[in-house]
């Protein structure tokens, strides 16, 4: 039976987890950060992306309705969470169709549910599943740790092509900057709420799990935006040679 590790080996087997199934690994954000995208590439991820981090409040929600009550730091950092998304300033999708109508999309096409490809409704499904179905402390594992912490190391890379390579200013690319400083702040609060909350060897491992499929499911969905949208005009070759 495996042993109950201590919050550092937990810690350290949280961040491996999610170690070799990041997003960054993906030739879309190879082609993102290495400047071989086009506007248009742009247009079809936000277009997808919406549908993807738009109801994150409302997984969020899910996992808050059925925290215990007496996790109440847990619950305050999910209401808060929910807060910022939401009515915390600019709505964070705002700030993506903000990007997006800067790509030469529009607000509609954004919003209309039709234009996700299968693997952005297979990660919108997964996180509904994982927040409806799951223990609390392994919902937040899988959404906060295994997928918003994830954000900033991929959004530090990207953000300054967005700049230097794509022409964009500042005011285009606030979606950006602002999730690589909420979403930092978010997912260590998040390791910190499983580490003190998985307090059984079967809980710290169905944590480990989920941190491995929700990595994993993230990638699945940024590579099918490149085998949908990209591949026909880029080839895995010359981003192997770019990078």
């Amino acid at each position: 039976m495996t042993a109950l590790m201590n919050p550092e080996a937990f810690r350290a087997a949280l961040e491996n987890a999610i170690k070799g199934r990041s997003a960054n690994t993906s030739p879309f954000s190879v082609a993102w950060a290495t400047g071989k995208l086009s506007r248009e590439h742009f247009c079809r991820w936000a277009e997808n992306h919406y549908h993807y981090v738009g109801p994150f409040a409302d997984y969020l929600g899910y996992v808050y309705a059925r925290m215990p009550t007496e996790y109440q730091e847990a619950k305050d950092f999910l209401l808060a969470n929910m807060y910022e998304e939401e009515i915390g300033g600019d709505r964070h999708t705002d700030l993506l169709i903000r990007f997006a109508e800067a790509c030469g999309t529009t607000r509609e096409r954004v919003t209309d549910p039709d234009n996700m490809i299968a693997s952005t409704r297979a990660l919108q499904s997964w996180c509904y599943c994982v927040a409806m179905r799951e223990h609390p402390i392994v919902a937040v594992a899988g959404l906060v740790v295994g997928l918003e912490s994830q954000v900033p190391s991929i959004y530090r890379r990207q953000a300054p092509a967005l700049r230097e390579t794509y022409g964009f200013s500042d005011q285009d690319v606030e979606f950006f900057d602002l999730h690589i400083v909420s979403d930092e702040i978010h997912g260590e609060r998040g390791y910190q709420i499983v580490l003190e909350h998985a307090t059984t060897p079967e809980l710290q491992q169905q944590c480990l799990r989920i941190c491995e499929v929700g990595a994993e499911m993230r990638l699945l969905y940024t590579n099918g935006l490149y085998r949908h949208y990209v591949e026909k005009d880029l080839s895995l070759k010359s981003l192997d040679m770019a990078a």
